[in-house]
């Protein structure tokens, strides 16, 4: 049975409710605990600073709209306001004489910084919790025996996956109460989270529908692909993954509902290889954000930093060639075509196009690491940043720097039909359509190089 409010007097003291990467009512910790204090709630979303990139924001425009749909059909509202968030937690608790605060943490280092500031500025005006409520374990759970963080996937796993399964997921509320007066809200329109540009020519609304329902679809799909996962995930011209990152991302379903969504199906379709699978990627993003939370500067500089000396090219026409999706790799402008006009790609494509970028085209990862960003609907800044570091060489557990993908034999191994490239790059073959602006196998051999020369450097400095 799902959990309600008790009716309760208006006069008492509200609660803060402050949604951040939690955009749901199902499964929600801070929700819940809310709802345990027997308060009325302001349920409350700061846009600040750190909701960035284009396809993003577009996102959490129509996440914002859904989530206070869902709330009205519950009696509630959602209360907008954008801004520093300890300024304005600290307004609407004095406006307001509230008595308590609830929100799930985030792990980005500004978001880090955010919570601290609100919690000096605070604490002695307010009750404040707040909630592990994005993963599978917090960062702070999963240690060597000697008390430092992992820097290898799979230790980290066999880790994690030993301290058991994570909590059976909560349904959401039956109705809430909220504060009466509740404080005038922000439109949506007020936050500016759609660019000029948002949608044109891009297709963001004909390829996803955020908020939570939709998410709670995506989870209950995870059973047409489960059994073939392991065979087909790598394959972009099928419909064979979860598309669920986005809306993991903004917290719109839980890694616990998906968790046990896994762990349910998995026996009656006789699919223990596929639910393996795709739970090592739910650690995977645990273990990014657990890298991010430990490392900070995981998003600009390199774990090894032996990279930092690279010897990257700052050719922007090579960078520009790439974002367009005109390098003459029809594989790697296909993924970066899909992504320009839909804000997500295939994650074996993704890796191929980080490969060519930094590897073929000499281009530092961190200038791809950014355009992901601002144009990836699932701009997670700690999975992102993992990723281009683990293709790049250079981060933790990461790839060989001497792997290095070749664009063609890749395109032929997992679109061998072709059917993705050509529904993205409809141009092959045409005179429009660029020659290749690299020899991949020059490319190659400076490539490695280059690597030979960073690990000269390296060595040299491990010398007595």
């Amino acid at each position: 049975m799902a959990s309600s409010l008790a009716s309760g007097s208006n006069s008492m003291q509200p609660v803060i409710l402050w949604f951040r990467r939690n955009l749901r009512l199902a499964d929600n910790a801070a929700l819940q605990a809310a709802l345990n204090a027997r308060c009325p709630i302001i349920p409350l979303y700061i846009h600040d600073e750190e909701d960035r990139g284009s396809a993003s924001r577009w996102w959490l425009h129509h996440s914002l709209i859904n989530l206070d749909r869902d709330l009205r059909k519950l009696g509630a509202s959602l209360l907008l306001r954008s801004g520093e968030p300890r300024q304005i937690l600290a307004e609407l608790s004095a406006q307001t004489g509230a008595k308590a605060l609830y929100f799930a943490r985030r792990y980005e280092p500004a978001c880090i910084r955010q919570e601290r500031d609100v919690r000096e500025l605070l604490e002695e005006r307010l009750a404040i919790e707040v909630f592990d409520d994005s993963f599978l374990h917090a960062p702070e759970t999963v240690m060597t025996q000697s008390g430092t963080p992992y820097r290898v996937f799979t230790a980290f796993w066999k880790t994690a996956s030993a301290l058991g399964e994570p909590g059976v997921p909560v349904p959401a509320p039956d109705s809430i109460t909220i504060a009466d007066p509740l404080p005038e809200s922000l439109s949506i329109d007020d936050l500016g989270l759609l660019s000029a540009d948002s949608g044109q020519p891009r297709n963001y609304a004909a390829t996803w529908a955020p908020g939570e329902g939709a998410g709670l679809q995506r989870v209950d799909d995870i059973e047409s692909i489960l059994r073939d996962y392991p065979s087909n995930r790598d394959r972009p011209d099928l419909d064979a993954t979860t598309r669920l990152s986005p809306y993991l991302y903004f917290g719109e379903v839980s890694v616990r509902q998906v968790w046990h969504t896994v762990r349910q199906l998995e026996m009656p379709l006789g699919s223990a290889a596929g639910g393996e699978a795709l739970l090592r990627q739910l650690y995977w993003r645990d273990f990014s954000n657990y890298l991010l939370f430990h490392f900070p500067d995981l998003p600009d500089k390199p774990l090894r930093a032996e990279f930092e000396h690279f010897p990257w090219s700052t050719d922007a026409a090579l960078l520009r060639a790439w974002q367009d999706g005109m390098t003459g790799y029809p594989i790697v402008d296909a993924g970066m075509r899909q992504l320009k006009q839909t804000g997500w790609m295939h994650n074996r494509v993704r890796m191929i196009v980080a490969s060519f970028l930094v590897k073929d085209l000499f281009v530092p990862w961190q200038a791809g690491a950014e355009w992901f960003l601002d144009n990836l609907v699932d701009a997670d800044l700690a999975n992102n940043s993992a990723s281009w570091q683990w293709v790049a060489g250079c981060g933790s557990d990461a790839a060989p720097y001497f792997r290095i993908f070749n664009p063609t034999l890749q395109g032929e191994k997992f679109d061998p039909n072709g059917s993705y490239v050509r529904r993205w790059v409809p141009d092959v073959g045409e005179p429009s359509y660029p020659a290749p602006i690299v020899d991949h196998g020059e490319a190659r051999r400076m490539a490695l190089e280059a690597y030979q020369l960073i690990r000269g450097i390296r060595t040299s400095k491990q010398a007595p």
